[in-house]
């Protein structure tokens, strides 16, 4: 029986391995995914993981619970021999090991790409993953707390300024939701008021969601200024050593939080450790039916979709032009994909890939987002539900979908739940100090 190995169990991954098993007859082939993470992360719910609207857990789709009938390994993927069709994991314990297979689907997804720049190693924190977002919210809950005991001056100020790199569409829907969140904190605080909390969002270029047009952009800043945020424009981050933020334009300020949101780069493995085609930006090179290589020099069992793949966009009508790594797309190759692979399994010519948007949808905070669709835009509350809707849709299997409405209708009559569980990276602490306070068991270690 043949083996089907899918690197990576991201939305391409995930939905590749996911329509393999419906699609396949009984013994016709195995599938193997290989992931670090045991589940797919619905990353369009991350923003609301940091303002508390969605669980943390609802945002993550587990794998074991959904993909039954597939061989699921916990590790990495760190070399790939296509010409030997092996690959090299290496497991979350233990030694790596060779994998033998027949027919392989890159899907390892894209990384957060860092810059270099002095501070941000040691001090941001990132939003791919859950945990980051996990980590994003409950030190700002932290911070509220630790801020409302001090004196006004510049250590409560910095606790209460956070500070976002990057103005694409992850940076302004996590600045918006988190700057709504600090908003209906302010009231709940009666030592703090809405002066003491300072958002600055600093994207490189001189404007922000590239994904919409000029205005809708422009209208997208000014309505987060009305609400209290900084937005800097053509400005870079200089250095962040210590939680110093500066930046080019000249301005200085300190802050305690700081998310760094600059884009994706190409997973390293599919860069630098794979015999497979790859362009000049490291990606790997994708047929529009998603077979990896050229229409004049196709790799044989090799297939490739989702960010670190560079497929060509049939939707843009012009040659060298990619589709642009989004959920929109990563879904709906993985489920072409799978219906590719299972063809050629059988005989059959794949199917190119050819999606045309539905439109760009963003949330800016509680009852707030935009909403464009070629020359239409629509503004404030309906776009911010038709964010909602569609991703409540998108979200896979109906046991997510239930899960989220409940907790969206739970918190439409009691609010949002405020409790920081930044405690949980440091579990044992209670257990060691016996609950002393910080300050005496560090005397008496002195």
């Amino acid at each position: 029986m043949r083996t089907i190995l899918v690197v990576g169990g991201g939305y391409a991954g995930f939905y590749t391995a996911w329509k393999l098993e419906k699609k396949l007859r009984r013994d016709e082939a195995r599938v193997v995914v290989v992931d670090p993470r045991p589940y797919m992360t619905y990353q369009p719910f991350l923003p609301e993981v940091l303002a508390g609207s969605v669980e943390a857990r609802h945002a993550a789709v587990s794998q074991r619970r959904h993909l039954r009938k597939t061989t699921l390994i916990s590790g990495s993927v760190v070399n790939v021999d296509h010409a030997h069709k092996t690959a090299t994991i290496q497991p979350a314990d233990g030694p790596e090991f060779a994998l033998a297979y027949d027919i392989i689907a890159v899907t390892a997804g894209a990384v957060t790409r860092q810059l270099g720049v002095p501070g941000i190693a040691e001090t941001a924190i990132g939003m791919k993953h859950v945990e980051e977002a996990v980590a994003i919210r409950d030190r700002m809950l932290t911070n509220f707390d630790r801020a409302s005991t001090l004196p006004p001056g510049p250590q409560r100020r910095k606790l209460l300024t956070v500070t976002f790199v990057g103005g694409g569409f992850s940076g302004v829907e996590g600045f918006g939701e988190l700057l709504s969140l600090a908003t209906a904190l302010t009231k709940l605080y009666p030592e703090l008021s809405g002066d003491d909390v300072h958002f600055h969002l600093v994207e490189a270029r001189d404007r922000i969601l590239p994904e919409v047009t000029d205005k809708p952009g422009e209208w997208v800043v000014r309505s987060l200024e009305k609400r209290g945020a900084h937005v800097h424009l053509n400005a870079q981050l200089v250095s962040a050593r210590d939680g110093h933020v500066v930046l080019s334009d000249g301005e200085e300020f300190d802050s305690d939080l700081i998310v760094w949101t600059v884009g994706n780069a190409v997973n390293p493995m599919v860069r630098n450790h794979t015999d497979l085609p790859i362009d000049a930006r490291g990606m790997l090179v994708v047929r529009a039916d998603l077979r990896v290589g050229t229409d004049e020099e196709p790799v044989p069992d090799a297939w490739g979709a989702g960010d670190d793949a560079a497929v060509p966009d049939l939707a843009a009508g012009r040659p060298g032009v990619a589709t642009v790594p989004n959920a929109q797309h990563a879904v709906r190759q993985g489920k072409l994909l799978a219906r590719n692979i299972v063809a050629s399994l059988r005989g059959r010519e794949p199917k190119q890939y050819l999606h045309h948007s539905l439109g760009t949808v963003a949330t800016l905070g509680l009852g707030r987002g935009i909403f464009q669709y070629k020359g239409i835009v629509i503004k404030g509350l309906p776009a911010w539900l038709m964010h909602r809707g569609y991703h409540v849709l998108a979200v896979p299997s109906w046991e997510r979908k239930a899960r989220v409405l409940a907790v969206w209708l739970t918190a439409a009559v009691f609010g949002r739940d405020i409790v920081s569980l930044a405690s949980v990276q440091d579990p044992r602490r209670a257990f060691v100090t016996g609950g002393e306070p910080a300050a005496v068991e560090h005397a008496r270690s002195a």
